[in-house]
């Protein structure tokens, strides 16, 4: 069952309202989508450098929900919450996400494709999607790029580390 979004903004893509960013990861794609779909492995990788995950809830399927906090290196925390619509294993995953609260303004919607590669590295492209273009605006001024790229680089150095 996919769920409906709260944002109908969210329902139609639209390049003025997305941040995409991609990363060649030198490791198979089962492996890094299996980074990013299993509750074991997930938490102790993403986030941005110097982040750390405290999760309270994670089920990772169709309508499952992932409820955690990021504590950012000053102690900050930020509480998160990503809703999982779309499972293609091994080559798909849509969610949405934003902060640990019903009906959340802030929330984009967050489609990942992980594709393979002839010499058995892994394209993983991360599109995010704002529900209006002042919303991504705010996203790239937040440091959205920069903190996604950090969680990409961190994804790379953790399934280096899983490959067999």
């Amino acid at each position: 069952m996919m769920t409906n979004s709260a944002n109908p903004a969210l329902s139609q893509w639209s390049l003025d309202r997305e941040i995409v960013m991609s990363r060649v990861i030198d490791a198979p794609r089962d492996l890094v989508f299996e980074a990013w779909s299993d509750p074991k492995h997930l938490p102790q990788w993403f986030g941005p450098k110097g982040f750390k995950i405290e999760t309270f809830e994670i089920d990772v399927r169709v309508g499952g929900v992932w409820r955690f906090n990021m504590i950012g290196p000053d102690g900050t925390v930020y509480p998160n919450r990503m809703r999982f619509r779309r499972i293609e294993r091994p080559s798909l995953m849509e969610m949405d996400h934003g902060v640990d609260q019903d009906d959340d303004p802030s929330m984009f919607r967050f489609t990942l494709t992980f594709a393979e590669q002839s010499n058995g590295k892994t394209v993983l492209m991360m599109r995010q999607l704002a529900s209006s273009t002042e919303q991504r605006d705010g996203m790239i001024g937040f440091g959205a790029v920069e903190y996604g790229y950090q969680t990409l680089d961190k994804l790379a150095a953790y399934v280096s580390g899983l490959k067999k």
